[in-house]
């Protein structure tokens, strides 16, 4: 290496300096322009010779990264070489060098993006839960972020500027901010606390407390944010709510461990009613509805002597919580008509009032 320093310098000896320094410079760039289009045709072989492999098929950004990568290695390379060539000051090299360290964080956050691709399409493709999506959604939102602080960091570093003191100011400025966001951080704990407890998932049926007076009270989790949760209501209103006031709250999941419910039905006979007769005609309405799972079988149970009625209970397991409603409207309704039928009285109530009077 050293003498092929010393040979380029003997080659244009005698030379006035701008002249040699201006050779050199036009060397330079024609020497790298047929560098970079060697590589070139050489990653455009390698790419054509692994097309077959899904890897890459999968990756098709892969080679262009590449391609990039290289080219920001032949431009520090050969603008390094042309400011010491022409004698620049070491501030400016420097300073070249840190806005080159600014540039490069473009192309590392690309490719950081790719990785987390190819692992979210390699982990959360075989696992059951959908939390996963969350937290590579996040990682791909925040990585950008991370990438450009550590590049500014370095260059700053670079231009020999000291960035504790900034580091201790943030520290104490993130205090006083904290104190001020309370509210949004104790959110954003709340967030993270959500992904990793895990209390519903993607899709889930929950129970929504906070719903307008008079709409659905339940819904499926269609968003889980670091701020806040989003709800589609089953009148497909979207609730937004924060992740802190979630986690004050007993969370009602219908569908965590299994989409299958039992649900019960609360019914009422009158006193003299023949309870077995009652009980077979309601557990025949059960049978008439498909979905109402055969196995284990509906049971109807007498719960209580009310004011004015033989309480009643049916219980019966549907294989999906999202028929619950449907599966109340439609037990309800049957039921009516089969009393009505069968002569049996679903009483009301009533107050029998005696007036006497005093001769």
């Amino acid at each position: 290496m050293a003498e092929l320093v010393t040979y380029w310098d003997k080659l244009f000896e005698g030379s006035p300096a701008y002249v040699a320094a201006s050779a050199k410079a036009a060397l330079t760039l024609i020497g790298i322009w047929f560098v970079w289009l060697l590589l070139k045709g050489v990653l455009g072989l390698i790419e054509k010779k692994t097309a077959p492999y899904s890897f890459f098929k999968e990756n098709p950004k892969i080679f262009k990264l590449f391609r990039q990568a290289l080219g920001y290695v032949l431009i520090l390379v050969c603008s390094t070489y042309l400011i010491r060539l022409f004698e620049l000051s070491d501030l400016f090299e420097k300073s070249f060098h840190a806005l080159f360290l600014l540039i490069l964080a473009n192309p590392v956050k690309k490719f950081l993006i790719i990785a987390l691709e190819i692992l979210e399409r390699h982990i959360v493709d075989k696992t059951e839960t959908k939390i996963d999506d969350i937290i590579f959604d996040l990682l791909n939102r925040l990585s950008g972020l991370l990438i450009y602080a550590i590049a500014i960091i370095l260059a700053l570093d670079l231009l020999g500027i000291n960035v504790m003191p900034f580091v201790a100011g943030a520290g104490v400025a993130g205090i006083a901010i904290g104190f001020a966001a309370k509210d949004t951080l104790s959110n954003l704990i709340a967030g993270v606390l959500l992904i990793i407890d895990r209390p519903f998932e993607l899709g889930d049926r929950i129970e929504v407390w906070s719903a307008p007076k008079g709409s659905a009270s339940w819904g499926d989790v269609v968003a889980i944010g670091l701020r806040a949760t989003k709800i589609r209501t089953t009148d497909n209103i979207i609730i937004v709510i924060p992740n802190n006031e979630i986690m004050k709250r007993d969370i009602v999941n219908y569908t965590l461990m299994s989409k299958a419910i039992r649900v019960r039905i609360n019914l009422g006979v009158a006193f003299d009613t023949d309870i077995e007769k009652a009980k077979k005609i309601t557990v025949g309405v059960a049978a008439s509805a498909d979905w109402i799972a055969a196995e284990p079988p509906p049971k109807v149970v007498v719960r209580n002597f009310g004011e004015s009625a033989v309480e009643l209970q049916l219980r019966v397991w549907i294989p999906d919580a999202r028929q619950r409603m449907k599966t109340i409207s439609y037990i309800t309704d049957q039921v009516k008509a089969a009393f009505d039928n069968a002569g049996i009285e679903i009483p009301y109530p009533r107050r029998d009032i005696t007036i006497t009077h005093k001769n």
